[in-house]
This record gives C-alpha cells, sequence and structure tokens, in this order.
C-alpha cells in the first residue's frame, strides 16, 4: 500500500480528521484496507454505474459510465480467495450521474487510488493499522536470495507481494581462467552480495532466509555465510547462516521465485511464519487459564478493570483484542476499546490486535474478542458481575413478591 497525494510526506501521528488517498498495488493490500474502512467512514474512488436517462420521445436508455463516486460505509465484503474488496454505502456527494443517498457498492481495484476520511478521525488504532498497511518489511515476511554466478536479486516475499530491495552485479572471470582468479571473483561477489543483504534487511526480526540458484551458488554461498560470521564474530550472521534453507531454481532471474514459491516446503514456511506470534500467545493465554492462576482473564469488564488497575503493563501484560471490535457502529464502544489499548501501551504492556479472518482471531472471538494476560495475580475480576447478577435476581424477586 502506498500513500499518495499532499498526505505523502506528513507524520500518521499528524493525522486528525483529514482525508488519506491510498493506492493498493498487491491483493494483500486489500486485506488491510478491509480493516482500515469501518462503518459510517467515507470512501471516494473509482466507480462504474449504471445510468437509466430518458429521451424526448419518452422512451429510456441505459449505459454504464464511469465516474468518481463518495459514499458514507454501510458495509464491507472481503473476499480472502479472490482479494476482492467490496465497499457498499450511501452517496454523500451527488454528481451528474447518482443523487445524493442512493445506495452504491464500490469495487476497490489495484492499482487505482482511493480516499478515505475516517468518521471519528484517526484515532491510535486505526494509525496503527494504517502504518501495518504501509509498512514494506511486515512481520513474517521471508528474506530470498535468488542467483547465479554473477549476478544476485535480493527480495522480501509476504504471503502475496514479493519487493525486489536490491540487484548485485559482479564480475566473475570465465572457467578458462585461472582457478585462483575464479575464487577471488566468487568470494568478492560473495561479500557484496552479504554485505548487500544485510544493509537492505532487518534480521533483527526474526524471519526465514531462503537461497536459491542453478547448481551449487546457492549451497557455497550459505557456507561462505557461515565461515565470514565465524570470522568476524557476528551472531546475526550465523544465525542468519544456520536457518538459511538452499533451494534449487532454474535461473537467478527473479521470475525463478514463481518455481521456488511453489515448493511445498517453501510454501509451509511462509504458511508458519504468518500471525505466528499471535497464535504462540493464544497458546500461552490458555495455559495459564487452566492453571487459573489469576493471570489470564477473557470479557471486556474483567479485562477492562485489570487494565484500570495497571495490571496490564510493564513486566509482561499482553492485552488481545480482536479487530472487529474497533468496527461497531457504535462510537462509544468503539472508544471504550481504544481506550484500553492506548491505557495498556502508556503502562509499558503489549497490545496485539488479532484479525478475525485467522484461527487465532477465531479463537479470541470465542472468548468475547478480548482477553489479557496480567504482569501479577489478581483473583476477584469477576465479583462485580456476580453480585450484579445476584444483585438483579433478588430485585426481581422483590419485585414479584410486591406484585403478590
Amino acid at each position: 500500500m502506498l500513500l499518495v497525494g499532499s498526505k505523502k510526506s506528513q507524520r500518521l501521528e499528524e493525522l486528525g480528521e483529514e482525508g488519506v488517498t491510498l493506492l493498493p498495488i498487491d491483493p494483500e493490500d486489500m486485506w488491510h484496507a478491509n480493516n482500515l474502512i469501518g462503518p459510517k467512514d467515507v470512501v471516494k474512488a473509482h466507480a462504474r454505474r449504471k445510468v437509466t436517462t430518458e429521451t424526448k420521445t419518452g422512451s429510456t436508455m441505459s449505459e454504464r459510465v464511469t465516474t468518481e463516486l463518495t459514499i458514507r460505509v454501510t458495509s464491507t465484503f472481503f473476499d480472502p480467495g479472490s482479494s476482492k474488496l467490496h465497499v457498499s454505502g450511501t452517496v454523500a456527494v451527488e454528481n451528474n450521474f447518482v443523487s445524493l443517498g442512493k445506495y452504491h457498492t464500490l469495487d476497490l481495484e489495484l492499482q487505482r487510488p482511493f480516499t478515505l476520511w475516517k468518521e471519528y478521525g484517526w484515532d491510535s488504532v486505526a494509525r496503527e493499522t494504517l502504518s501495518d498497511a504501509l509498512k514494506q518489511d511486515k512481520d513474517g515476511a521471508v528474506a530470498a536470495v535468488v542467483m547465479q554466478e554473477g549476478f544476485a536479486n535480493i527480495c522480501l516475499i509476504s504471503e502475496y507481494r514479493t519487493i525486489l530491495k536490491q540487484r548485485v552485479e559482479s564480475t566473475i572471470p570465465k572457467k578458462r581462467s585461472s582457478s585462483s582468479e575464479q575464487d577471488s571473483g566468487m568470494k568478492r561477489f560473495f561479500d557484496k552480495t552479504l554485505s548487500t543483504l544485510v544493509r537492505n534487511i532487518d534480521f533483527s526480526i526474526p524471519r526465514p532466509l531462503l537461497l536459491a540458484s542453478p547448481g551449487f551458488v546457492a549451497a557455497d554461498f550459505k557456507k561462505y555465510m557461515s565461515e565470514e560470521g565465524v570470522r568476524k564474530g557476528d551472531k546475526t550472521i550465523m544465525a542468519m547462516a544456520k536457518e538459511a534453507k538452499v533451494v534449487h531454481s532454474s535461473s537467478g532471474h527473479l521470475h525463478s521465485l514463481n518455481e521456488i514459491l511453489k515448493s511445498p516446503e517453501v510454501m509451509a514456511t511462509m504458511k508458519h511464519m504468518k500471525f505466528s506470534k499471535e497464535t504462540r500467545l493464544m497458546d500461552d493465554f490458555f495455559t495459564r487459564l487452566r492453571k487459573d492462576d489469576g493471570r489470564a482473564w477473557y470479557g471486556t469488564a474483567p479485562v477492562e478493570k485489570a487494565i484500570q488497575e495497571g495490571a496490564v503493563g510493564v513486566g509482561g501484560g499482553i492485552l488481545l483484542v480482536n479487530n472487529s471490535l474497533f468496527r461497531s457502529f457504535d462510537i462509544l464502544t468503539r472508544k471504550r476499546f481504544v481506550a484500553m489499548v492506548d491505557k495498556v501501551k502508556e503502562d509499558g504492556g503489549e497490545a496485539r490486535i488479532l484479525s478475525s479472518d485467522h484461527e487465532s482471531g477465531q479463537r479470541l472471538d470465542a472468548l468475547g474478542g478480548i482477553a489479557a494476560i496480567l504482569t501479577y495475580p489478581i483473583f476477584d475480576l469477576d465479583e462485580d458481575e456476580d453480585e450484579d447478577e445476584a444483585g438483579a435476581d433478588g430485585q426481581s424477586e422483590t419485585g414479584d413478591n410486591a406484585a403478590i
């Protein structure tokens, strides 16, 4: 996703109530757009609409016209299979073809910009969602080096997207030259490739590394990485070499990634990385819940109370919230959950917004969409709820007796 127009150089923290124009460039961006666009937001985008006009003779004529429409959103539908996003709502700005208040569904398209205005401004959760959409180096992106003698393509690969970060070229003496010259040329090439790889991709974030080539070039590069890591005492490079997976490709050109990514082993690796942290957090939560140690709570009221008491802060506090809770039509409900996220971050805890489209988000949804791992045990967070229920029952019995 790209930010276009006058907001391109603006810091996300400075966004207020103004709109932003975004350009989706791959199917993954449609998933992010679906998370960004909520009920009552306003979206302007390219549209095609059937328009019926009446001629002077009284007959009618229908035609499809291309225009720009601005709608106030009532619902969105994202098809993960085709990565298509349909945004439905009522027309907020009339034009020559459509009058105010008419219903329309926009089909957001790749390589076509759309402008989004948030009905209640860009709060911290909306800004974070936008930041994730604009981030190229997403969590779980796989690094890949597709190479052959003399050149290498360094890439980042997410579930849908391949980003060419840098191309490396180096002259290698031909095989008829002396063996020492060729070995020296390959060493220069490997050194240049390794330094470019480390400079362009952040390996402080744990990520798989694929090395692909015809022949033994990729395997030799992995060996070179390991030796260089030991020689320099560089633990990062040593870890990179240890985790690197060597894959065969027909050439070192970028198009060879297609055959590499079809490998079941590579596909399994990428699937494992996606949302893996959220899955581990949910596993940790359920482990604590089974222990009943007072540090795992779920449900809006108990979690909110724990946050207010500062129990989801620095020292291991984690708030887990389903992203569907931020799509509520009720602004007070949305603000309530945004305030919880802000308070946890302010207290030094971690707030994770889970996708309801993923298994971890669906597990959380079964718990009411919100849960927390506390920094210290509290055993009475649900007592107020029990008292309220008991009080309600008592009032009902009193009322019945009075009626008798």
